[in-house]
């Protein structure tokens, strides 16, 4: 039976192993097996990416196998074939199917008409592969994930959602600090509260940025407007600023804290540049880690 990773909660019985697998191929980068040979994976992009298409493809390469890059326009999907009809015909030539898309609906459409796993590379819900990556990041620096506080700082969008399971399935103590007006859905935080009260951790709502940040082992922040999403940046801009992630906020935190955000940046915004190349700062590990954590995936799902 195929196994699809469209949310975080697919791979909540494997996530650890998930990540044991990733730190494995992170340190046999280049000597590893190649599980993946004579391997496709299709890769839809309905959203430009840096990150999500260049670790995809690597991560394909250095596994064996090949990737192919499909930009919505480039496909019939882009002329009006339907998402399921798209599905079943790429599962006919492919192993697997990677989706950056817009809509969580049209990633649920896919992978209920694939018969090859499908990964999602963001949707407007959730963002698993990035979750993975971030608590990767945290562990290598940390050394254990478990009991930990995180807080993820601004808007309450796909990023955040992935990262409070995600965090809530490792017995994280994990902390949503947004605006009320741009906090994350309801469900999804009842959701993580109910897995972290039974992992020994906690999931929690926080408007207040210096309390969020107060103590904190980790402190998370994204862009304030997401790609697609057509608020207004000034409005943004007043609304978020309180949960820029600066020095002053900084030191609210552990003194050993770290700091990730899933890029690109807008320094100055979301994220000050001390900040950002600083010391505490793990970002471009963090970036690295995508082509760890999805080559895990990869791993598990295509062989």
């Amino acid at each position: 039976m195929k196994k699809d990773l469209v949310s975080i909660l697919d791979i909540s019985d494997e996530m650890s192993d998930l990540l044991e697998l990733a730190a494995r191929l992170k340190r046999e980068r280049g000597v590893h097996e190649r599980p993946l040979e004579g391997k496709t994976l299709a890769m839809i992009f309905e959203k430009s990416s840096t990150r999500t298409r260049v670790s995809f493809e690597t991560a394909m390469v250095e596994l064996g196998g090949h990737a192919m890059y499909l930009g919505a326009n480039d496909m019939q999907l882009g002329r009006g074939e339907t998402t399921a009809d798209t599905a079943k015909v790429l599962s006919r030539y492919v192993h697997g199917i990677m989706y950056r898309a817009f809509s969580n609906v049209a990633m649920r459409e896919l992978a209920d008409n694939a018969t090859v796993p499908v990964i999602s590379g963001l949707d407007d819900v959730e963002h698993p592969c990035q979750a993975l990556a971030d608590l990767l990041t945290v562990q290598e620096r940390k050394g254990i994930l478990k009991g930990l506080r995180m807080t993820y700082l601004g808007d309450g969008n796909n990023v955040c959602h992935s990262l409070m399971l995600a965090g809530a399935l490792a017995g994280m103590h994990v902390v949503a600090c947004c605006p009320p007006e741009r906090s994350p859905d309801k469900g999804i935080m009842a959701k993580a509260a109910e897995i972290a009260s039974l992992a020994g951790g906690s999931a929690t709502l926080e408007h207040d940025p210096a309390v969020g940040a107060e103590g904190a082992d980790v402190l998370y922040t994204d862009v304030w407007i997401s790609m697609g999403d057509d608020s207004d940046a000034d409005d943004a801009r007043r609304m978020f600023s309180p949960y820029a992630i600066d020095a002053k906020l900084l030191a609210r935190a552990k003194p050993d804290a770290i700091v990730l955000h899933c890029l690109p940046a807008h320094r100055g915004e979301e994220i000050s540049a001390e900040v950002m190349d600083g010391a505490q700062s793990v970002v471009f590990d963090q970036a690295e880690n995508r082509l760890h954590a999805q080559k895990a995936v990869l791993h598990r799902l295509l062989r």
